[in-house]
């Protein structure tokens, strides 16, 4: 496979395109972000990388907090306005329908409409450029119940989840392997044969 060469540039893709809410019940805002992941499991630490020009950098810088809500293909539309649009001129909660809920571990309302929040306080800001990141603990998760079995198994393929990738959004599609199935052992087939 012969491959061109480009000078270094952010295309690690997919990456998920959460709406990140901000700021109180009062007043709130969310803004799309796609330079998110998580850092650590143990304490769990995730970040999100924001241009400090932007709306909701200040309210995170001051207030210390803010939600990452997983983004769904039925979430997309109202993702993509808030990636767009400034909250300083509009109410991207009442614009796009969203349902602000409260959250049990920061002031900052969860979107009740995305299967699952990260309740989210920061520990540290890292000005790296263009985007400064904001590193946090994950104090709290919001689930979705339908999403979660009898026996308390999470069901993310349930949720229809979207990924970004180079200025295009898609829905995850079928799963093809799990955590750890290269390495599976293949179950034997013990089943007996008859002997006539």
């Amino acid at each position: 496979m012969s491959k061109i060469k480009w000078r270094g540039g952010a295309l690690v893709a997919p990456v998920p395109p959460v709406m990140v809410s901000c700021g109180d019940m009062e007043r709130s805002n969310i803004i799309t972000v796609a330079w998110t992941g998580i850092v650590n499991t143990v304490p769990p630490k995730t970040y999100i990388s924001v241009r400090p020009s932007r709306h909701s950098y200040n309210i995170i810088k001051e207030r210390g907090e803010f939600v990452i809500n997983l983004t769904t293909a039925e979430l997309i539309k109202a993702a993509d306005y808030c990636g767009i649009y400034t909250g300083a001129k509009v109410d991207k909660f009442a614009k796009c329908g969203l349902t602000k809920e409260e959250a049990s571990g920061v002031a900052c309302p969860v979107i009740a409409e995305a299967p699952l929040s990260l309740e989210c306080r920061v520990t540290d800001i890292v000005e790296l450029g263009s985007h400064h990141m904001f590193l946090a603990d994950i104090v709290a998760v919001d689930v979705d119940e339908a999403l979660v079995d009898n026996s308390g198994k999470l069901h993310l393929e349930r949720a229809g989840l979207a990924a970004f990738a180079h200025g295009e959004y898609f829905e995850l599609g079928k799963k093809i392997g799990y955590f750890g199935f290269s390495a599976a052992k293949k179950k034997k087939n013990h089943t007996k044969k008859s002997g006539k």
